[in-house]
Order: C-alpha cells, then structure tokens, then sequence
C-alpha cells in the first residue's frame, strides 16, 4: 500500500548528470521510501511525544531529554560538554536550553572544585521530581506510540539496525577530517 507523496527533490534525471555532485549514488525508489517514511516517523513521534509532555507536565521532550541524562548518572550532575556530546547539541542550543531550566529550578550549575573554570550540570530536587512525575505518561506514549505496534522480533531488529548506524556514525565521529570512509 503506497502512502501520500511526500515533497522533496526528485531523482536526478539523465540532464542532472552534469550538475555538481553528479558521482552521488541517489537513492533507489525503495530507500527513498525507506528513508522518507523514517523521517516522517521521527517527526511525527518528536511532536506526540513533546505534546504529551507539555500537557500532562508542563516539560518538553528537550527538557526530558536533558533531565534523563542527569538522572542516569549515579551523581545527578554531568558536566556541560558530557550533557552536549550526550544530546548531540550545538554548545549554544545546550547553553540557552540550561539557562531557561535554571530559570525554572529544574537544575543548577556547580562549580567544579577540580577545575576553577568548570563547572556541573546538576539536577535539582524539583527536576527530579518532574521527571518522576513526567515518566509514566511518557513511557505510555512511548509504549503506544512505537512498541506495542512491533513483535518481540521486530524490536530486536530495529535495536541491531540502529546499533549498525550508531556504530557507523561513531567511526565516521572518529575519523580525521576529510576522511568519508
């Protein structure tokens, strides 16, 4: 069953050949498809998911984001550029973001007594208790929305997919610059 046409470019065509980039390997119909349907679904997920969070706790899924992070370490504090590299944000998005949820008294900074420039990232005690609150709503979103439409099976596949991308994405992380791999 072929669902509604989404917008984008179109496949190059025999006169495209010429044109800068023309050693692209374009995607076939199949991984256009593919590749379209994924995005489709990642942004449709993103705003049920930040929909639900802002109604049932007045958090959005960047905020949930960021608290998860915090609460998956034994301490509730990372320092910034950890909580960076972990949401894959750019220094200034991170930056903004903290400053607005500090505002809220969902987390503070620390100095770092290590490192007098540095600092930490901390959870506070009302952040921990919105995303104690937010969790259950959230994971029922989740649960709906992604893991109750999947069989064990297909869970497991689409867990060794996107570990392969993962990984493939962490090589092209680590290699020097220029190098396309």
């Amino acid at each position: 069953m072929d669902g509604p046409s989404l917008p984008g470019p179109s496949l190059p065509g025999p006169s495209d050949r010429a044109a800068p980039g023309r050693d692209a390997r374009w995607l076939d119909a199949d991984e256009q498809r593919a590749w379209r349907a994924y995005l489709s679904m990642q942004g449709r997920l993103a705003a049920a998911l930040n929909r639900q969070l802002q109604l049932e706790s007045g958090l959005s899924l960047a905020d949930y984001e960021v608290l998860v992070h915090l609460t998956d370490t034994p301490e509730a504090r990372l320092r910034p550029y950890e909580l960076q590299w972990a949401l894959q944000w750019e220094q200034s998005r991170l930056s903004h973001h903290l400053t607005r949820m500090r505002r809220r008294g969902l987390v503070e900074r620390e100095e770092c007594s290590e490192d007098g420039r540095g600092a930490f990232v901390v959870l506070t005690e009302k952040g921990r208790q919105a995303i104690t609150a937010a969790a259950p709503g959230h994971v029922g979103v989740v649960r709906r929305f992604f893991f109750d439409g999947l069989s064990r099976e297909e869970v497991a596949l689409l867990e060794r997919l996107s570990t392969r991308i993962l990984d493939r994405l962490d090589d092209a992380d680590a290699a020097p610059e220029g190098d396309a791999g």
